[in-house]
């Protein structure tokens, strides 16, 4: 009976991650949001969200995870931004460490300012995950939606971030 389990477990890991990596989530259209979300970590990502900006997009944009000693002129000469976009629509948030503080410094940026909708960018790979822990953080009326920057990850990065997915999904069940 153990080794069925076993085995039954297997086979749904392995069927689970089949569907995780060859449906990895897709960069959305240029429809406009209230906000934009960017968390860093990944190449591509404060790209996207300084593009859609500058396209009017959205009004806002809080760049999660940023380091306490980069400034904002650094950030615009590195990306070859207008330093007037980081002074009058870019938040630079200092707070998050890892995903799940990224999603509670995002809440409270949003709760602060009463927006309805939300463009969250990170990487294809690290979507679905963001997506949940943002999910539990913010309030229902706030509606989300999914701007991945695509990526060629490898086995080894998509394995841990499976992993990671499950053991939030199953922490999110017993209510951690």
């Amino acid at each position: 009976m153990i080794v069925r389990i076993l085995a039954v477990s297997l086979l749904g890991w392995i069927l689970g991650f089949a569907w995780f990596a060859i449906f990895l989530p897709q960069p959305l259209d240029g429809r406009k949001t209230d906000a934009i979300v960017v968390l860093t970590g990944g190449a591509g990502r404060i790209d996207r969200g300084l593009a859609l900006l500058e396209e009017g997009a959205a009004k806002r944009m809080l760049i999660s995870g940023v380091d306490r000693a980069v400034r904002p002129v650094e950030l615009a000469a590195e990306y070859k931004a207008r330093l007037s976009l980081f002074t009058c629509c870019i938040t630079l948030g200092r707070e998050a460490i890892d995903t799940r503080s990224n999603a509670i410094e995002t809440a409270r940026w949003l709760e602060r300012r009463d927006y309805q909708s939300v463009r969250l960018i990170t990487t294809d790979w690290h979507m679905r995950r963001a997506a949940l822990e943002l999910h539990q953080a913010l309030p229902g009326r706030i509606n989300l939606v999914y701007d991945a920057v695509p990526s060629r990850p490898s086995l080894t990065i998509l394995v841990r971030e499976y992993n990671k997915y499950l053991a939030r999904r199953m922490a999110a069940l017993i209510g951690i």
